[in-house]
This record gives C-alpha cells, sequence and structure tokens, in this order.
C-alpha cells in the first residue's frame, strides 16, 4: 500500500503491517474522540513514525497515486477531526 505523509513523500508498506498501524490509528481516534491534545499529539506522531519505519520511502521523482494520505505531523486536533471518519485514518 502506498501512503503519503503530507510534506514528506511516500512510502510502500507492505500489507502485513496493516494491522500494527491500525492498531496505532485506534489510539489516535481515541484521543480525538476524548479531545486530549497530549495523548493526539502522540499516537498522530507514533503513527507517522511507524509508517515511516516499516515502509520503504519512494524516490521523490516516482509519481505514483497514494492509496492513502496522512496529515502534516503539525496538524492540530480541530484539523484532524475533519479528517477523520468514523475508522480513522487507516481503513479497516
Amino acid at each position: 500500500m502506498i501512503m503519503r505523509i503530507l510534506g514528506e513523500g511516500q512510502y510502500d508498506v507492505a500489507d502485513g503491517h496493516l494491522d500494527r498501524l491500525n492498531q496505532l490509528d485506534s489510539a489516535l481516534q481515541a484521543a480525538a474522540d476524548e479531545g486530549d491534545d497530549t495523548a493526539f499529539a502522540s499516537a498522530l506522531s507514533a503513527l507517522l513514525d511507524a509508517v515511516r519505519s516499516l515502509g520503504t520511502p519512494l524516490p521523490d521523482e516516482r509519481i505514483t497515486p497514494s492509496d492513502l494520505v496522512l496529515p502534516y505531523e503539525t496538524t492540530s486536533l480541530p484539523q484532524l477531526r475533519e479528517l477523520l471518519s468514523g475508522e480513522g485514518l487507516i481503513p479497516g
């Protein structure tokens, strides 16, 4: 799955890592639901760090459609709430 982190680039993440990413996404959703800014910032950072570490960066010159677009690391809780669905950022 190709994931884009806004402002950074794209990562090719193997489907085998989706369970772990969904766990992190659930923590992000819970923090957003609770309105906990500290937990939200930590959960967003953990999710993006996992994508960076589990995925393989794609070269900037390679133009590939993204399967999933993740927000900037500096995204605020109100901004993220606009992006979240009932499933979080990562479907499944």
